[in-house]
């Protein structure tokens, strides 16, 4: 394997790293606003519309 190959890997090894806690942080934010949302009695079928989060994602908040 040549150092392109090992600098391409690393870079893309990164990339997936940075992926993954972003789309970590996203969730943590959705889960963050849907319990805002039923803390102030919104249906939980409109919470999941407007978080995208599942029914069994929102009643474990």
């Amino acid at each position: 394997m040549g150092v392109l190959e090992i600098v391409k890997r690393q870079e893309r090894e990164k990339g997936l790293q940075t992926g993954l806690e972003k789309g970590k942080a996203d969730g943590e934010r959705e889960k963050a606003i849907a319990l805002e949302f039923k803390k102030m009695g919104l249906p939980i079928v409109d919470i999941t519309k407007g978080t995208g989060l599942s029914i069994e994602e929102i009643e474990k908040l």
